[in-house]
């Protein structure tokens, strides 16, 4: 066999070994169904498809544009939603497409700073400055881990922005949108919702609703706490058909050219699934961030916002900078097989050496943890950020603690159980 053949299959083969052993807790992770799977290796990962069904500018999209056509009724039942575009292949590519459609070079947007939780797409540095938009933070509560509504009012009827944006990576609590309609209607902006960590919990009914909010837009990424393939959606309820088509094409011919039709197809399969079982497994997801924020809390961490619970999301913002710092501490964390990773808290400079540590228990529910599972979690981190155990003995209780946890939930568990469900959703 050829030499890098072999050391890539080899370096997957222990990537999938190792990650069987260890706590998966990123934030922005998850893990598909089998039968999404499934759709990754099919055909449709072979071919081409631009624009619309019926409108394309290939042939051969006979039952593509069958497929696609219901994972856009399904993304709009789900979300309870006119128009649904599950063309964008990122989140990230969903919200450039929002900038080509809504704002141009040089125009006042306003959202959450960086520091403050927000993603790079909306950045100086990122997607915002490649399209040379005059970005303006909101002012921020620290203190609740969410922006100053007041102040955020203020902010927009001062600067009347053409696009509020909302939406952040920290995501530890419902974005304020019906607070702040009066300031929205005065400015006269467009808003937009960035959802790509909530998704699955707006969908599930446990987050909020920023359709009938305010938002005119919902932009996401689909694998986080909607449990699906790294693809991107957007959605919006407007009835005005030339806004929608900004939308559509700030998507084709704006950001996206042929939409890795596989990865499409396993999207509909979860929002299938989430329409099934989205309401149980959204509800758990919190149950679940809110029992590992008090644990941890109780075993010496600094977790953000304790005085309001932690979290109504699937997330943790941990304070770490006592214990060495976020970098220091993610990277033992590792070592122990305790996946996490490093971020910005609203007070640090330097993204490359934060305060904090950002967890998130989507992945974990999806393996079928519970409550109680999330004591033993939180223990295990203390053992090795506060008692400072080696992170080589810390990793065989991991591995102990997951031998019980295999097992994708919250989807179809077989073939013929999926068939029959999913006539429901035709």
């Amino acid at each position: 066999m050829n030499d890098d053949i072999a050391f890539i299959e080899e370096q997957v083969d222990r990537h999938h070994d190792w990650f069987s052993k260890s706590l998966p807790m990123i934030a922005s992770e998850n893990v598909i169904s089998p039968l999404a799977r499934e759709m990754l290796l099919s055909d449709f990962g072979d071919r081409y498809a631009e624009g619309l069904p019926g409108e394309r500018y290939y042939q051969g999209n006979v039952f593509v544009d069958e497929v696609e056509r219901r994972v856009v009724a399904l993304a709009e039942k789900l979300y309870r939603c006119r128009h649904a575009d599950v063309r964008p292949i990122s989140g990230t590519v969903a919200n450039l497409a929002v900038y080509y459609a809504l704002l141009e070079p040089g125009d006042i947007m306003t959202s959450v700073a960086l520091s403050h939780g927000a993603h790079i797409s909306s950045a100086k540095f990122g997607a915002a400055g490649m399209r040379a938009v005059n970005n303006v933070n909101y002012p921020f509560d620290i203190d609740r881990m969410n922006i100053d509504v007041d102040g955020t009012a203020k902010l927009l009827r001062d600067v009347r922005p053409k696009v509020a944006a909302f939406g952040q990576s920290v995501f530890l609590f419902p974005t304020p949108l019906k607070d702040l309609r009066d300031a929205f209607q005065e400015a006269g902006c467009s808003v937009w919702y960035d959802g790509a960590h909530v998704m699955g919990l707006i969908a599930g009914g446990q987050f909020q609703d920023p359709l009938r909010e305010g938002a005119d837009v919902i932009t996401g990424s689909t694998h986080k706490t909607l449990p699906g393939p790294q693809h991107g959606i957007l959605l919006s309820d407007s009835a005005d058909e030339k806004f929608v088509k900004r939308l559509q094409k700030g998507v084709f011919p704006g950001v996206v050219s042929n939409h890795h039709l596989h990865a499409m197809a396993a999207l509909g399969i979860t929002l299938a699934e989430h329409l099934e079982f989205g309401r149980d497994y959204a509800a758990q997801i919190v149950k679940n961030a809110k029992a590992l924020g008090g644990a941890l809390a109780s075993r010496g961490f600094t977790v953000l916002a304790e005085k309001h619970g932690f979290t109504e999301s699937h997330a943790l913002a941990v304070d770490v900078a006592s214990l060495g710092g976020g970098a220091a501490v993610s990277l033992a964390f590792e070592k122990a097989n305790i996946i996490t990773n490093k971020n910005l808290l609203p007070w640090d400079t330097s993204s490359v050496k934060p305060s904090g540590v950002r967890v998130g228990t989507q992945e974990l529910t999806r393996l079928g943890m519970r409550e109680v599972q999330m004591a033993e979690v939180a223990e295990l981190m203390a053992r090795v950020a506060i008692k400072k155990e080696a992170p080589e003995r810390v990793a065989a209780d991991v591995a102990e603690l997951r031998k019980d946890f295999s097992t994708v939930h919250f989807c179809f568990q077989s073939g013929v159980e999926a068939h029959k469900r999913l006539r429901l959703f035709g």
